[in-house]
């Protein structure tokens, strides 16, 4: 007589594996949610997704929860993912402070804080970054053993082994800078351009969700793009897609639309018809877009020509790639009450199908954002693999 086998076993490891993933999927969709409403949704039977159950439990990645209270439940169970089987953290590396975060498996934000970099040099910064991982554990009251990645946002470009270049942080320039916080933190690192990051989190959380072909523009200290087509991240051949300071290279006009150069064109203006104008040294850009709202002429004439700059930038990107929105991030680009019109206006006169443009709605968490959904998405994998395997 054939011995019988058990319903488990006699399921093929990779349809064992696209089932568990399928319930894990429909229930991070849908918690709290019943076996039956699981079977529904995934298109399962009930026997099946039962079994799959017991494994996601046993692996700790689902448990009970309570049931939605504005339906009966007939004594139905109703089940929910554990946001806190793994956690993600999220570093932004500025020009003078070092944001970071941790989230749980929900994306949800257990732990936020920043901190003013106390140096530029390489020493110094690995150090702020190593402390500031530590108190951010400490102040999410979870373990640090839950950490399953780090994602780090850092200005120029990152090469394939993790190198950064062109970045204003001389002491990083060329440095292995992945391996060494990998080394550093315990953890495996993905180290990202940060406007890059920015680009997805507006992607996956701001104005650009659900738009498949656009471009993040950062106007600050810096002039750089985060470029998305067919819903994915393009860096390009060296991964230097996006690095617009140089898109007009070659130009004998000043087309530089950053904080530097505003300072310059102010200063200029200023001194050809000082009467025209309350701006005065050292012509912090701040200080010009809050003239140009109070009226002063001179500083609507200084805003008049940034936007045409990051038009003509904007323009650039437009006619080769054809993206349907432009997002407006950094801290000049988010003046959008006198940005938004004149470069829509100006792109509406210059191409035949010029893009939508909006102004970030992350603001100066775009980047961390982004970093966090990077490290959210590896996560996930990550640890369906890991526990569902010591699960057996």
């Amino acid at each position: 007589m054939a011995r019988q086998r058990s319903p488990s076993a006699a399921i093929p490891p990779l349809l064992k594996d696209l089932n568990l993933r399928t319930v894990l999927a429909t229930i991070r969709s849908g918690a709290p949610i019943s076996r039956a409403e699981i079977s529904r949704r995934a298109g399962i039977s009930k026997p099946t997704v039962s079994q799959a159950l017991q494994s996601l439990l046993a692996a700790g990645l689902v448990r009970q929860a309570e049931g939605d209270g504005g339906r009966p439940s007939y004594g139905a169970l109703f089940f929910e993912p554990v946001p806190d089987a793994a956690l993600v953290l999220g570093l932004d590396l500025g020009a003078r402070f070092l944001r970071g975060a941790i989230c749980d498996l929900r994306g949800e934000v257990r732990a936020r804080q920043d901190v003013e970099l106390g140096g530029v040099e390489a020493g110094s910064v690995l150090r702020a970054i190593e402390g500031l991982r530590a108190s951010l554990v400490a102040a999410s009251d979870l373990s640090a053993d839950l950490l399953d990645s780090a994602v780090v946002g850092v200005p120029g470009v990152v090469g394939a082994d993790g190198t950064v270049r062109l970045t204003h942080f001389s002491s990083l320039e060329g440095l292995p800078l992945e391996q060494e916080l990998a080394e550093l933190l315990g953890l495996p690192v993905t180290l990202e351009n940060d406007i890059n990051l920015a680009a997805l989190g507006e992607h996956w959380f701001g104005v650009a969700e659900g738009v498949e072909d656009f471009v993040f523009v950062s106007v600050g200290t810096g002039l750089g793009a985060g470029l998305v087509l067919h819903g994915e991240l393009h860096r390009g051949h060296h991964g230097a897609a996006g690095e617009l300071d140089y898109a007009l290279t070659g130009l004998e006009h000043d087309v530089d639309p950053c904080a530097g150069a505003v300072s310059v064109l102010a200063a200029r203006l200023t001194a050809e018809r000082p009467a025209e104008t309350s701006l005065a040294p050292p012509f912090d850009a701040r200080a010009i877009f809050t003239a140009a709202r109070g009226g002063d002429r001179l500083a609507r004439e200084v805003v008049a020509e940034v936007a045409r700059r990051i038009a003509l930038h904007t323009a650039t990107v437009a006619a080769v790639a054809d993206v349907a929105l432009v997002v407006l991030g950094g801290g000049l680009g988010a003046n959008g009450d006198l940005l938004l019109g004149p470069v829509r206006d100006l792109l509406g006169t210059w191409l035949p199908y010029p893009p939508r443009v909006e102004v970030s709605t992350l603001g100066e968490t775009a980047v961390l954002r982004g970093a966090l959904a990077v490290g959210l998405r590896h996560a996930l994998e990550n640890v369906f693999v890991e526990r569902t395997r010591l699960a057996g």
